[in-house]
């Protein structure tokens, strides 16, 4: 397990680094945390997800985390008892796990302030936003089709295009052509 500059304490909010992303999970005491995460492979933006909890150790592995109360700043946290309580009673439940909407850091947000927050999603909008303004062109046709595309296959809504759009965007590959 990674060591910690700050020890965890019930209600403590475990962020752990995954590379291009990271994994939350809220701390309950006993080298356990209770997270969000996804049952089997993820199709697109959703997928099943499961409350789980498991032991710190086997959910960082080798990967670095820390303690990170993002938002204490902004939010009152609640009681470590109720952000415990409530994240035990929710073990096992089997909630749609979906990339823009409910993660595993709206989990976390919601258990310790009551407020589903995501600032990897906010980022990952606000990237997208930028790239739009950059290649709005580039950005409108990309998210059309990758739209189309998700229309015709029954599958994700528009937000499946914003995320391939800003895909599109930032790869280096493509280039705007200028309008006549």
């Amino acid at each position: 397990m990674a060591s910690f500059q700050k020890l965890p304490q019930p209600g403590d909010l475990i962020e752990i680094n995954r590379g291009k992303i990271q994994h939350w999970g809220v701390y309950i005491g006993d080298n356990a945390i209770v997270h969000l995460t996804t049952d089997a492979e993820k199709n697109g933006l959703s997928t099943n997800g499961i409350v789980r909890m498991d032991k710190m150790s086997e959910v960082v592995g080798t990967d670095e985390c820390r303690v990170n109360n993002l938002l204490d700043d902004t939010y009152k946290p609640r009681s470590p008892d109720a952000i415990v309580s409530d994240a035990k009673r929710q073990v096992g439940q089997k909630p749609t796990y979906n990339l823009l909407h409910r993660n595993c850091e709206h989990f976390v947000t919601d258990l310790r302030y009551g407020k589903s927050i995501s600032r990897q999603v906010q980022r990952a909008i606000k990237a997208v936003g930028e790239a739009v303004k950059a290649s709005p062109v580039l950005v409108s046709v990309g998210l059309l089709a990758s739209t189309a595309v998700c229309a015709s296959t029954g599958g994700l809504s528009s937000a499946g295009g914003l995320a391939s759009a800003g895909v599109l965007a930032s790869s280096s590959h493509w280039k705007q052509e200028p309008l006549n």
